[in-house]
């Protein structure tokens, strides 16, 4: 009998016959609301906590027409860089009181065969998208419920979706600008995978910075490292091969640029005294690498709480208009760029 007690689900009812408040008082009170003096919602709350109770998220959802609850939408929980905007979301998520339903998503899939409808079958109310393969997905503006709030960090086919991000153009200028200041001239680069937005945003950014400076651009200077360390040691082998000149190299990421000290290393080349390197990301092994990696520092904790509390606004206001946040980005001068 007694562990019959123990296990059976506490109601507003029983908190309000503990507290000597009626069932409508109480029940505003443990949803946040009720206009009751301080003491009275003391009483509520103490009587709450004595005999452990925890809200009924369905029946809260039924009387709010909410879910409390959002989605995100991942492609890869293993890398580092993303784990920091997920921790950044979820825990903006928590402190506004909605749990996070998270899933992942195959590097080539689209994200609208089962991500999404999954996502809208357990009617939550909102989505978030840190998949960067979703940007090149056209399906993705027809699946999408125009009614239901959805925030990106990542362009999404027919624009119509917010986006929160940094400003990747303004990341090649500024690492490759910092090389030209260093009086290098033959710059090469480290690119990401081609096609993706980000890569030919931050390649757009150094081509800008080599015109600025009166340099001409080179197509043999440019490699894909596809942001894997071996492939971005693989990508500088093959730079040094048609170019011996080269004197720097700006990496897209500073996973790729570990995989450019390797290289050189390899190549028995000093860095910085033979060839800079300048990152992306400013990953927490920055610092650490021989030497340490000078890179452009992208705020990825506050871009995923900064998307969250954008989609929660849209959710609070109804509103599901598009608009565009950008966060600022700056560089971090390490040893590496000399």
């Amino acid at each position: 009998m007694s562990a019959r007690r123990a296990t059976r689900h506490v109601s507003v009812k029983d908190v309000a016959a503990r507290s000597g408040v009626s069932f409508q008082t109480t029940s505003k009170v443990l949803n946040g609301g009720g206009s009751v003096s301080e003491v009275t919602r003391a009483r509520i709350l103490q009587a709450a906590s004595d005999l452990g109770y925890v809200p009924n998220l369905q029946a809260r959802s039924l009387v709010m027409q909410r879910t409390q609850t959002v989605g995100v939408i991942t492609s890869d929980f293993s890398d580092h860089n993303l784990g920091r905007f997920i921790v950044g979301a979820e825990q903006e998520a928590r402190r506004q009181g909605y749990s996070v339903v998270m899933t992942s998503i195959e590097p080539e899939g689209s994200g609208t065969e089962y991500a999404l409808p999954a996502m809208m079958e357990r009617r939550v109310d909102g989505i978030l998208l840190a998949a960067p393969q979703m940007e090149q997905d056209e399906a993705l503006a027809h699946v999408l419920d125009r009614s239901l709030p959805v925030v990106s960090l990542h362009d999404v086919p027919g624009g119509g979706v917010s986006t929160v991000g940094s400003d990747d153009e303004l990341i090649g200028l500024l690492a490759t600008h910092h090389l030209v200041e260093r009086g290098h001239r033959a710059i090469a680069t480290v690119i990401g995978e081609r096609g993706r937005g980000i890569t030919e945003s931050r390649l757009r950014g150094y081509r800008r910075a080599l015109e600025d400076a009166g340099l001409r651009f080179d197509a043999e200077l440019v490699e894909e490292g596809g942001w894997q360390i071996a492939a971005a040691a693989s990508a500088t082998m093959r730079l040094f091969e048609r170019r011996g000149d080269i004197s720097a190299v700006f990496a897209q990421s500073d996973t790729m640029a570990v995989g450019v000290l390797s290289a050189l290393r390899q190549l028995h080349k000093q860095v910085p005294a033979d060839c800079a390197v300048v990152g992306c990301d400013d990953i927490d092994m920055a610092p650490h690498t021989v030497p340490p990696l000078t890179t452009i520092h992208v705020p990825f904790y506050e871009t995923g709480a900064e998307a969250m509390r954008l989609l929660l606004t849209m959710i609070t206001t109804g509103s599901v208009s598009p608009s565009k946040v950008v966060l600022p980005v700056h560089l971090i001068v390490r040893a590496s760029s000399g």
